[in-house]
């Protein structure tokens, strides 16, 4: 079991801690109109998956702007935001952020991508700060796990890892 740093104090994460070169494990999010997303909407296509906290917070705010913008040029990649905000926050958000080339989506209701993924923040119901890349026969093919949760993660190798499973 890992664990990350947040609000400067150690956090043990909790789930499945899934690797680079691991089949992606299936999970069932919420959309912001309340309907299901499960990972089975996913296969056959390079997704990568942004995870963070809370969109509402600084650090989360930049990472879903920086994907939103990147989405435009990736082409054969689909990006995916998840955190576990509510739907409602997240709709609000996305709207009032312009957010229109990425999918935002809530673990809210019972946390199936973090425990899938291994990085539910235990005993804080909020998500760790991640990337994961996943290619079309559904590996993963990178894979980040941000150390501090309040810091950024590698944009440039997350956006490279999904051009390279793209191709």
């Amino acid at each position: 079991m890992s664990e990350v740093v947040f609000g400067g104090n150690p956090v043990k994460l909790v789930g499945n801690e899934v690797n680079v070169g691991d089949q992606a494990p299936a999970f069932t999010a919420i959309a912001q109109d309340l309907s299901e997303v499960k990972f089975d909407d996913f296969n056959g296509q390079v997704t990568l998956i942004s995870v963070v906290p809370s969109i509402d917070t600084g650090v989360c705010d930049a990472q879903t702007r920086r994907f939103n913008e990147e989405a435009a040029k990736l082409d054969g990649v689909r990006i995916v935001t998840v955190s576990a905000d509510l739907p409602f926050a997240q709709k609000r958000w996305c709207a009032a952020a312009g957010i229109d080339n990425l999918q935002v989506v809530s673990d809210h209701r019972d946390l199936s991508f973090g425990n899938a993924y291994g990085v539910q923040m235990e005993g804080i119901r909020l998500l760790a700060r991640a990337i994961f890349v996943i290619d079309g026969s559904g590996k993963v093919t990178y894979k980040e796990v941000v150390q501090n949760v309040h810091e950024h993660p590698n944009y440039e190798k997350a956006i490279e890892a999904a051009q390279a499973a793209a191709k």
